[in-house]
């Protein structure tokens, strides 16, 4: 594994959590998640990896309720 300024680290993430009481702007019994746990699934990979991780981890899923996806950042 290289890492370094064009390497990839690709996670799973919610978009959504559910609404509880107090929450303002709740959407469908949702809210924006920015701070939900991330589990990483790769490490240290080239863009165009990182992007077919995405792709294929999006064709095996649904992303159900809370948006559930791969993304990707720069290692």
């Amino acid at each position: 594994m290289i890492r370094g300024a064009d390497t990839f680290d690709v996670f799973v993430r919610d978009w959504w959590r559910p609404a509880q009481r107090g929450d303002a702007g709740a959407l469908d019994g949702r809210v924006p998640y920015p701070g939900a746990p991330r589990r990483y699934i790769a490490h240290g990979v080239s863009e165009a990896e990182a992007r077919q991780i995405c792709a294929n981890y999006r064709a095996a899923h649904d992303p159900g309720p809370m948006s559930r996806k791969a993304e990707f950042e720069s290692a």
